[in-house]
C-alpha cells in the first residue's frame, strides 16, 4: 500500500491499532488470571470488555473511511504483550508480579494513547468528525485506565511488593 496522502496514513495507522486491540483480547485474559490482587483483576477483566469494544468502534471507523480492516501485524504491540508474558513465566512473588503487571500494562495503554492521539489529530486535520469522535471515545478510555492502574500502583501493590522478601 503506497502511503501518498494523510488519509493514507491515517489507514495504515488505524490498521496497525486494530491489530494491537486484537492482540490485547487474545492476551488480557491470560495476565488476569495470574495476578493475585483482585482488585487488579477487576480492573483488567473491565478493560478487557472494553478493548473488546474498541475493535468494534474501530470497525465503524474503518467504515466510515472505506475501507476493510485487513491483515497487518502491530509489532509493537506483540513485543510489549511478549515482554508481560516472560514476566508471568519469572519465577516471581505474587505481590511483585502485579506491581510487573501494573507496568507491563501501563506500558501497552501508553502505546495505544499515542496512537489514539495521533489518529484523532489525523482526523481532525482530514475534518472527519464522526470518525475523531469515535477515536477520543478510546483515547479517552484508555486514558481513564491508565490512571486506574496508577492508583492501584501507588494505593498498594507497589508497597506490597516492596514489603515482599
Amino acid at each position: 500500500m503506497k502511503l501518498a496522502t494523510l488519509h493514507d496514513l491515517m489507514v495504515h495507522e488505524l490498521l496497525d491499532v486494530y491489530s494491537a486491540e486484537r492482540q490485547l483480547v487474545q492476551a488480557m485474559p491470560v495476565m488476569a488470571r495470574k495476578v493475585s490482587s483482585a482488585e487488579l483483576r477487576a480492573a483488567m477483566e473491565t478493560h478487557l470488555e472494553q478493548t473488546k469494544e474498541h475493535v468494534e468502534r474501530l470497525k465503524q471507523v474503518f467504515e466510515l473511511v472505506g475501507t476493510t480492516p485487513r491483515s497487518q501485524k502491530c509489532k509493537g504491540m506483540e513485543g510489549l504483550i511478549t515482554e508481560g508474558r516472560e514476566l508471568a513465566e519469572e519465577d516471581i512473588e505474587d505481590d511483585v508480579f502485579d506491581a510487573g503487571a501494573i507496568a507491563s500494562a501501563q506500558r501497552m495503554e501508553h502505546n495505544e494513547i499515542a496512537a489514539y492521539g495521533t489518529l484523532c489529530a489525523y482526523a481532525s486535520a482530514l475534518g472527519l468528525d464522526e470518525v475523531r469522535k469515535l477515536l477520543e471515545t478510546t483515547l479517552e478510555e484508555e486514558k481513564a485506565t491508565d490512571q486506574i492502574l496508577s492508583q492501584l500502583a501507588e494505593s498498594g501493590i507497589n508497597s506490597m511488593a516492596k514489603a515482599t522478601a
